[in-house]
């Protein structure tokens, strides 16, 4: 099933003289079967208006025809930002404008797009306010943008007019998670009930948010990475999806779409192996996109994206990225023979591994991403066995081992560290490889927002350790690797400055369902999580001595 977004294109019309059976609806990320099939140009507005609308009231499966764009699975790109979750969570976020710093982490972590963030100069927003008719909404309105530090007061000893900040929660995505309070550490949001006032005031300043244009430019800090979601062209991925309250893969997908739009706007594809990413991102009629995408079988994507790769190179069109996305099940196990050989290629292709460490999309099966210990489908924690016995396979290491490729492990609430990691392997002329520590709260056993709690944890308790390993560094593998951003590099475990406890495995653990069984009354661990946490410390040790810190 392929699902297929906007061709990447210069302009429209340059589109048509390159294919002329693309069209401003849909495209290919391979051109090929355009001309092998007589297939009728897609509508958007009937697409829009007959086949969403159906599905919507309900009478989509009774009445509309099985035609040609049903029968090749075609979608046009940002369907799913006309889907509505407003109805699925009691509660919504709303935003304090006083305590905002514009630190854009709420923005950012995300999973559903549901938060975006705008900067207009004191003018334009006084300018844009006077538009609005109604006194009452122009008062309410103006009341939920602030004047922060970085915004507001660090232009205006600039000689610039003030930049005025505002964070808009857009009722139809946000389904509720709470992720964004977790993450803000200013108080600057808060859930609260929905009610009929709630819900109009919310309804209202999305509406206005939209309609008062882009950010300016001036007060966007293009070295401050944070800053990227504040541009328009980076929020390639419109919210909408069909995810988990919470998902730890929404974000990273997000992020991705933002890192890599802000170099090459909509000029890319991906090509995706079945699993979680793919059901929650096409759930027919809805594709939250804006870019062109197919999805291939669970084993084979990396193979498809080095077809995709040779089409593109044969076009001209080798200046675009091509994203591959996986799961842990995809690239590390079944597919693993196919990644190694695209990796072996040396082709110019990126792959993105979404690594929950189960098979979410089968009901939480175990990968050989899994952790020893962990209860999963297929290694139950039973009265002879505590789970997966196995320890867990490191595709970092594998990685590096293969002829020159970009390596890195990152997790999304480690900001900096993820966008670097992007850019670095867009900016790599050759395979790269990322490994994105991804929550995944049903399986995992952790509450909708603590996603991002749970991968900085992750990192500080050496369950899935910060790296980047870039050949371009030099000729040993010291001078390649990096692991900046882990806490206590030099050391075993990490212990807190403020509460002067060291930070194990068995802390981690303590902290997610999949693992409970393995305390005691008392909360002691057991022999097979204490296994679990010497594999863990091993793993450390290996990477601490390929990076010359041992």
């Amino acid at each position: 099933m392929a699902q297929l977004a906007a061709p990447p294109q210069h302009s429209m019309n340059e589109a048509h003289e390159q294919d002329p059976f693309n069209n401003s609806c849909y495209g290919s990320l391979v051109d090929t079967p355009y001309k092998l099939v007589n297939l009728p140009v897609l509508d958007v507005i009937d697409f829009n208006e007959r086949i969403i609308r159906s599905y919507e009231d309900g009478s989509a499966e009774k009445e509309l025809p099985a035609d040609l764009s049903v029968a090749r699975s075609l979608v046009p790109a940002g369907t799913a930002t006309l889907r509505d979750f407003s109805n699925i969570a009691p509660e919504i976020p709303i935003y304090i404008p006083e305590n905002c710093t514009g630190c854009m982490d709420c923005v950012t972590e995300c999973p559903d797009t549901a938060i975006l963030g705008k900067v207009l100069s004191e003018t334009q927003l006084e300018e844009k306010l006077a538009t609005i008719a109604d006194p009452a909404d122009q008062s309410l309105y103006r009341s939920h943008w602030s004047r922060t530090k970085k915004y507001y007061e660090a232009p205006k000893k600039k000689g610039l007019p003030g930049g005025m900040f505002n964070i808009m929660i857009d009722p139809s995505k946000c389904k509720g998670c709470a992720e964004c309070v977790t993450v803000c550490d200013d108080n600057a949001l808060k859930m609260v009930a929905k009610t009929d006032e709630v819900m109009t005031t919310c309804r209202k300043t999305h509406r206005y948010f939209k309609n008062f244009g882009p950010s300016n430019d001036q007060y966007i800090n293009d070295s401050l990475l944070i800053d990227m979601m504040l541009k328009e062209e980076t929020l390639l991925y419109t919210g909408g999806a069909g995810s988990c309250a919470g998902c730890g893969e929404g974000t990273a997908l997000r992020m991705l779409c933002a890192a890599t739009g802000s170099k090459y706007g909509d000029q890319w594809g991906i090509v995706a192996a079945t699993g979680c990413n793919t059901v929650y991102t096409s759930t027919y009629p809805y594709n939250p996109y804006l870019v062109p995408w197919t999805n291939s079988l669970f084993e084979n994507a990396p193979a498809d994206a080095i077809g995709v790769r040779m089409r593109w190179d044969q076009m001209g069109w080798g200046d675009k990225p091509i994203w591959c996305i996986g799961g842990d099940g995809a690239m590390f196990d079944i597919g693993f023979q196919s990644l190694s050989r695209m990796l072996a290629s040396g082709m110019n292709i990126k792959v993105f591994v979404l690594d929950t460490q189960v098979y979410s999309n089968t009901g939480g099966q175990a990968s050989t991403s899994s952790y020893t210990g962990q209860n999963t489908k297929m290694s139950v924690h039973g009265k002879t066995l505590g789970g997966k016995q196995e320890r867990r396979k490191e595709i970092a290491q594998i990685a590096m081992m293969h002829p020159r490729t970009f390596v890195a492990q990152t997790t999304c609430a480690h900001i900096n560290h993820f966008y670097k990691s992007v850019l670095g392997a867009l900016e790599f002329d050759g395979p790269a490889i990322l490994s994105c520590y991804t929550t995944c709260q049903p399986e995992h056993g952790v509450a909708d927002n603590m996603a991002g709690e749970q991968a900085r944890l992750a990192v500080d308790t050496r369950a899935f350790p910060l790296l980047i390993y870039d050949p371009r560094k030099g000729n040993t593998i010291r001078e390649r690797l990096s692991l900046q951003g882990n806490p206590a590099m030099k050391e075993d475990w990490y212990t807190n400055p403020k509460t002067k406890e060291t930070i194990t495995f068995i802390d981690f653990a303590r902290s997610e369902g999949r693992f409970s069984k393995h305390f005691d009354r008392d909360g002691n661990p057991s022999e097979t999580l204490l296994r679990a946490m010497e594999d863990r410390l091993d793993n450390w040790h290996v990477l601490q001595e390929l990076a010359g810190l041992r």
